[in-house]
């Protein structure tokens, strides 16, 4: 008989609410314009370019990252929030927050 081997990686938490089509599209398209923009970055460097055109594309990296940082907390207190809140687990509050601080 094997032994199941356990890791927390491997048990990654998972959302109760599925994302729906139209917002995982979102998601996606958001994320694969950062990835085009922290290229552009590393294209940036490569090409040895003024430092402050460096800097102003990764402050705009930085706030489209945010940007989708703040769409998945919204649709977090939409849905699992509220969700935790009906059915008594308070808790879930002090968690939002601290999602909020790692945010800043």
């Amino acid at each position: 008989m094997e032994e199941k081997i356990t890791c927390a990686a491997c048990e990654a938490r998972k959302k109760h609410n599925p994302r729906n089509e139209e917002e995982l599209k979102d998601l996606k398209t958001r994320i694969n314009k950062i990835i085009g923009q922290l290229n552009g970055v590393q294209k940036m460097l490569d090409e040895n370019r003024y430092c402050g055109d460096v800097l102003t594309q990764i402050a705009a990296t930085e706030s489209a990252l945010q940007a989708v940082g703040y769409i998945v907390l919204k649709s977090h207190m939409e849905s699992c929030l509220i969700d935790d809140i009906k059915e008594g687990k308070n808790a879930s509050v002090d968690e939002v927050f601290d999602l909020m601080k790692k945010l800043k």
